[in-house]
C-alpha cells in the first residue's frame, strides 16, 4: 500500500503571529517556520502503518516556496521514503486556497496513485479544513474526517472519528482520504541520524504550471488584525455586582 500524506510549511506554533503593518495579512518575514501540526500527526500514522507491514511506501508532497523543501526533509527524517514539492512561487505571502491545494493533489494522486491518503485536518495558519474534503469530493473517494483511531482491514479502513456526540466509527472502502485529529498519535521526536539519512532520500519538484490547475483565488482578505489585548480581572463583591457587570460591561446577558 502507498501512502500520500501532504505536509504544509507553516508558522511555527510557538511563534507569537505579527500582522503587517497594512493590515493585509500575516507577517512572514525573519519568522521561524516549521511542518503543520497536525500534517506531523498524519505523517506518523503513515509511518505506524509501515511499521505494521500495512504500507509498503510513504510519499509526502507540499505545494509552496522553495523554503518548503526544508519541511519536506523533516518528513523525509520522520519516516518518508519520498518527497515531492509543487513550486507555486517564490511569495512567501501567498497562500493557495483550500480548492486550489485539493486540485493540485488530486493531479499528484492520479501521478502516483495510493491507496490511502492522510492528511492533517486543518493547517494552523489558515484553520480553513477543507482541503481533505475537497480532494475526496474531487477524486470521488470516500473520506474518514477528524480521525482518533485508524485501522486498516481488508481493503477497507476503519476509522474511528471524534464528533460532537462522542465518537463514531466508519467503514471506507480503499482508495480513500481520511484526516487526523490531535488525539490520533503523538508525533516521535526525529533522532539527528535520522535527519543526515533524510538529505540522502528523493525529493522530486515540480512547477505548478506543469499540472495545469487553476489556481485563481475566490477568497479575498479584507483585513487581518491582531486579538485584543485581555485586560486584567477584578473582584466583586455580590451576584449583583457581577450581574451588573455581565451586563453593562461585557454586553453577555
Amino acid at each position: 500500500m502507498k501512502i500520500l500524506v501532504p505536509v504544509k510549511r507553516v508558522v511555527d506554533y510557538n511563534v507569537r503571529v505579527r500582522v503587517r503593518p497594512d493590515g493585509s495579512g500575516v507577517d512572514l518575514n525573519h519568522v521561524k517556520m516549521s511542518m503543520n501540526p497536525f500534517d506531523e500527526i498524519a505523517l506518523e500514522e503513515a509511518v505506524r502503518l509501515r511499521e505494521k507491514g500495512i504500507a509498503t511506501e510513504i510519499v509526502a508532497v507540499s505545494i509552496g516556496v522553495p523554503q518548503a523543501k526544508d519541511t519536506l526533509r523533516t518528513a523525509l527524517a520522520m519516516g518518508a521514503d519520498r518527497a515531492i514539492l509543487v513550486k507555486s512561487g517564490d511569495d512567501v505571502s501567498q497562500d493557495l486556497e483550500p480548492l486550489s491545494v485539493a486540485r493540485i493533489l488530486a493531479k499528484v494522486v492520479a501521478t502516483e496513485k495510493p491507496e490511502l491518503v492522510i492528511a492533517g485536518k486543518q493547517a494552523i495558519d489558515n484553520d480553513m479544513n477543507a482541503t481533505g474534503q475537497m480532494l475526496a469530493a474531487l477524486l470521488g473517494w470516500g473520506q474518514g474526517t477528524f480521525a482518533s483511531a485508524v485501522r486498516i482491514d481488508e481493503g477497507s479502513a476503519l476509522v474511528t472519528r471524534e464528533i460532537d456526540g462522542g465518537l463514531q466509527t466508519i467503514r471506507l472502502k480503499l482508495p480513500a482520504v481520511v484526516t487526523t485529529d490531535l488525539r490520533l498519535n503523538e508525533p516521535r521526536y526525529v533522532a539527528l541520524p535520522a535527519i543526515m539519512k533524510a538529505k540522502k532520500k528523493p525529493l522530486e519538484e515540480l512547477a505548478l504550471a506543469d499540472l495545469g490547475v487553476d489556481t485563481r483565488p475566490h477568497l479575498t482578505v479584507v483585513s487581518a488584525t491582531e486579538p485584543r489585548q485581555r485586560q486584567a480581572g477584578v473582584k466583586i463583591q455580590s451576584v449583583d455586582e457581577l450581574l451588573s457587570k455581565l451586563k453593562n460591561e461585557a454586553g453577555v446577558i
